[in-house]
This record gives structure tokens, sequence and C-alpha cells, in this order.
């Protein structure tokens, strides 16, 4: 379809809200690009119920590095007993609970990424599933994993994976040091 075409094309361009989206549509208009067909085989449907019918604009517009940092790191506020401890030299920020590293953050050459703890098995899982996610940079290769942006990951990914480092993390704590029950902190009932 030219309309999904054309809203894929204006996120590619750094389109990021439904209004730039528009304006990017009628800089097309202008240049003379055909938006809708006249031809009943080349009919599409208008930007708004291409939008509607993707879901929403969000599932079209990719995370950058940046971005996918600033949702790990704000994700990271609410969660009880940790701390960011930032260290000289590359730029590398530690997230940390109870003195145990559960997320990092730096830039490899060129590009923002978040590694994160995860299990074994989910790890892999998640290596074969989504092209963004890779073995931990400077890490365990089994046990870490790093995350960058691009198409494949979304916010509610982000989150989910950096609760679960959390989790994992402080169920290798004794008990008495644990600030909340990794069994059941973050999981819906």
């Amino acid at each position: 379809m030219v309309i999904l075409a054309l809203v894929q094309a204006a996120v590619v361009a750094g389109a990021t809200s439904f209004a730039e989206i528009r304006r990017f549509r009628h800089c097309c208009r202008r240049a003379g690009a055909a938006v809708r067909g006249d031809h009943a085989e080349n009919t599409t449907l208008g930007l708004g119920r291409a939008v509607r019918a993707l879901g929403s604009i969000k599932e079209l517009i990719t995370l950058n590095g940046q971005e996918l940092q600033k949702i790990a790191g704000d994700c990271t506020v609410e969660l009880p007993g940790a701390d960011l401890e930032r260290r000289v030299g590359p730029d590398w920020h530690l997230y940390k609970v109870c003195g145990k590293v559960f997320m990092l953050m730096t830039d490899m050459p060129g590009r923002p990424v978040v590694i994160l703890k995860a299990d074994p098995d989910d790890a892999a899982a998640l290596r074969e599933q989504y092209a963004d996610i890779t073995p931990g940079y400077h890490m365990n290769k089994r046990h870490w994993i790093t995350l960058e942006g691009g198409g494949t990951i979304d916010e509610k990914l982000v989150k989910d994976l950096v609760i679960d480092s959390y989790r994992l993390v402080i169920g290798g704590l004794p008990k008495s040091e644990q600030p909340v029950d990794p069994r059941t902190y973050g999981r819906r009932a």
C-alpha cells in the first residue's frame, strides 16, 4: 500500500509524531508523489486509517540508542534500592542494587547500548528473536545481553528486560538484603 510505504518512509526520514508524518505527506504531495490512487487496484487507506490499522504510530517509531538508554535509565528510578554509579573513562554508567550490577550503559564505538543480566536460556532465545539483542559487551556472553537501538526493540520490552535483570540480581542476594521479593516484584497477578 502506498500510504503505508509513505508512513514508513516518513519514520525512516526522522518523523517522530503524527504531525511530522502529516507534514512529510504534504511535502510528498507538493513534490508530485502519489499518496492516493484513483484506480480500484491502487486505492489506499487515508493516513489516519492506516495508522489506526497498524495499532498506533508508536509501533512505527523505532528506538535509537539514546532513547533506549533514557527508557532503561528512567525505569531504574522506580526500582527499590537501585543506585547509579558513574565510572570515569569510557563513560560507563553502572546500575547496582546492594552493590551488585544489574545494568550498564555505555557507548560502543558510535552507538549507545544497554547491557543487562539475563537468564542464559532467555538470553539465547532473545538473541535469536531480536536482531538488536546481542551477547553482553565486555561481559559473560552467556549471562549478559546487549540491547542496541533499532527496529526490533520497543519500550515495553526494554522495561521488562530491565526489571528481569534487577530480579535476577536480587534473587542471588541473601534474603535479609533483598529490597523486594524477586519472585513477585514487577509481575502482574
